[in-house]
């Protein structure tokens, strides 16, 4: 008979999962070490009815970030870098435009997202390759891939973004704004230190040694498997969402260390050990307890209780324990790993379609671990007392170098958030700080000022996205 706190678990999952019609998913609960909750929910391929299990490969996307991560501290430990070292000691030819800031950008920086880094094209131009053949990609998006030769090496990388015109946000260390580009730069110092190709790092001396024995970087390995899923995408037909099978792998090398790992719910379930283990999976050590102290440490805040580490996001409050994550998104990619180490919990979702609230599902299992109802949010907001013409400042179209489009309007003395989908209702929660509600949460967006008092960006999830043009400007350009 199933436990109380699994019976409210999978009635959430299932609740969600076919809310966004997804086709195959992987959970995991783990306390002290032991899994409490495993289960694959539908199929890696619906047509074959090939159902999900612990060992179905998955894309996991930037929680590869945390990997990056977990490989700087090992160079660290072995004396071979410091994480205040300069980036360009490894990269001499790295150029953020401005000779003088790039000097002062160190490995910290980079692990942190305060380079000063705004969003970049960066990533969509490595995709190409994986990119350029799959029909699944839209005609806009095609458009920005196609805007660029590939960038296949990280000397290439380094070239294109120092060949960019870049408004810098700040000095380093000043502003954070989530930066893939920061996390490439970190692969290829791991590989320029270790004298070995990124990836194969990895997985010498963290996959290996974690026994994550279906988890690899290399895309052959992945297709050649015989438990791995399909990956499905979206498409609008008389104006309902559907959902089918999308083979294309979206793969990059010297993106690699941002987001493209595959591994299994069985893996990253041990993989989760190393956080609530003090660096140990097992009797292996892959860290130092000192690492992991160093990695899950608030080193920056983005938002209210939430905070970056290296590779991983802090919330230090969170039912009086320490909420340690991270998520990834990609195509046919939704996932989210956690550990609360105070509470020797860790949980995983792994999901084979993009745009599934993956956050809220891990959430809800933590939740229904502690016996708290699965759908309580991790942040709650009041409302806030503004005055309606203020409005007006935030008005605008706002454009960031990956792609993202915001038009912020006005109506009927209401504020309200258009990206890709529907104009969605802002509701003020604080001193230039609203909510959307999108993807099963409230979602916070606070309005950026330059030393002018004027708007100079949106900060919204995990990125600043620069204002283009006024509403008015966008008119006359038109």
């Amino acid at each position: 008979m199933k436990q109380v706190w699994v019976k409210s678990y999978e009635t959430y999952i299932e609740e969600i999962l076919d809310k966004y019609q997804v086709p195959g998913a992987a959970f995991g609960v783990v306390k002290g070490g032991e899994v409490i909750y495993e289960r694959g929910f539908g199929y890696r391929n619906v047509d074959e009815q090939l159902e999900v299990n612990e060992d179905t490969i998955f894309g996991i996307a930037s929680i590869t970030k945390s990997f990056t991560g977990v490989a700087i501290m090992q160079l660290q430990e072995a004396g071979e870098l410091s994480v205040e070292d300069k980036a360009v000691k490894y990269l001499p030819v790295l150029n953020f435009g401005n000779k003088q800031h790039t000097e002062k950008v160190t490995i910290h920086h980079l692990l942190t997202h305060t380079a000063g880094l705004p969003p970049l094209p960066s990533l969509y131009h490595a995709m190409r390759r994986s990119m350029e053949n799959d029909s699944s990609v839209s005609e806009k998006q095609m458009e920005r891939v196609k805007s660029h030769e590939p960038i296949e090496t990280y000397e290439e990388l380094m070239t294109f973004i120092g060949q960019l015109e870049v408004d810098l946000l700040g000095e380093p260390g000043e502003e954070f704004s989530y930066s893939n580009d920061c996390y490439a730069l970190l692969g290829a110092i791991i590989e320029r230190v270790s004298g070995v190709p990124y990836d194969q790092y990895v997985t010498e001396n963290i996959l290996k040694p974690a026994g994550m024995v279906n988890s690899t970087f290399k895309m052959d390995e992945v297709l050649q498997s015989d438990n791995v899923t399909t990956i499905y995408a979206t498409e609008e037909k008389d104006g309902e969402k559907e959902v089918y099978a999308s083979e294309a792998w979206w793969d990059s090398y010297a993106m690699c260390a941002g987001g493209f790992l595959r591994s299994t719910l069985a893996d990253m379930m041990r993989y989760t050990e190393i956080f609530r283990n003090e660096g140990k999976v097992g009797e292996s050590r892959i860290i130092t307890p000192e690492s992991v102290q160093v990695m899950i440490q608030p080193h920056v805040q983005f938002q209210d209780n939430k905070y970056y580490g290296y590779g991983l996001m802090i919330t230090p409050n969170y039912n009086g324990g320490t909420l340690v994550e991270h998520g990834g998104s990609l195509k046919g990619v939704s996932s989210n790993m956690g550990v609360v180490p105070e509470k020797g919990l860790a949980c995983v979702v792994l999901n084979n379609l993009s745009g599934v609230p993956a956050f809220k599902l891990m959430l809800a299992g933590f939740n229904a671990a502690q016996d708290i109802a699965p759908e309580k949010p991790l942040t709650s907001f009041n409302d806030y007392a503004v005055n309606e013409t203020d409005f007006d400042l935030y008005v605008g179209i706002y454009k960031s170098g990956e792609g993202a489009e915001v038009a912020i309007s006005k109506e009927d003395d209401k504020l309200y958030y258009k990206g890709e989908g529907e104009a969605l209702l802002m509701r003020p929660v604080g001193e230039h700080l609203f909510t959307i509600e999108i993807s099963e949460s409230e979602s916070p967006i606070r309005f950026l000022f330059n030393n002018e008092g004027e708007v100079r960006g949106l900060f919204h999830g995990v990125r600043q996205i620069p204002k283009a043009l006024d509403v008015e400007e966008e008119v006359e350009t038109r």
